[in-house]
């Protein structure tokens, strides 16, 4: 089993691997900067409000992760859920890392044939 995933996992990750290309330059264009105090907003720490404000603006029923929780779930069970929510925002906005398997996905296979005979075909 690890043959095949080794060799699907290899076939993928050459097939979306991004190609380098030179991009044009802008010359002498002046971009706007942020103030001082603008760019002290980037790095405040987030209240509660904003972040259930966040999760409220999601639709509830779209995207659920890997283990089929979606947006619904922590609606319907935030009051429960949000100081967990809250340490985990934190932790994210002190480490600036997230933690291993956050983005953790699912991919299924979907043919592009009758009958895939390789990876090709799907």
């Amino acid at each position: 089993m690890n043959v095949v995933r080794h060799v699907v996992f290899t076939h993928f990750k050459n097939h979306f691997k991004s190609v380098r290309t030179e991009r044009p330059t802008l010359g002498n264009v002046q971009f706007q900067r942020l103030s001082f105090m603008e760019g002290g907003n980037l790095i405040k720490l987030f209240f509660m409000e904003e972040v259930k404000a966040a999760v409220w603006d999601c639709d509830s029923y779209k995207s659920p992760g890997p283990d089929g929780i979606n947006f619904g779930f922590f609606k319907q069970f935030w009051v429960l859920l949000r100081e967990d929510i809250m340490r985990f925002i934190s932790e994210f906005h002190r480490n600036g890392k997230l933690s291993k398997g956050i983005n953790s996905t699912f991919i299924a296979l979907i043919p592009k044939v009758e009958s895939p005979q390789f990876l090709n075909d799907f």
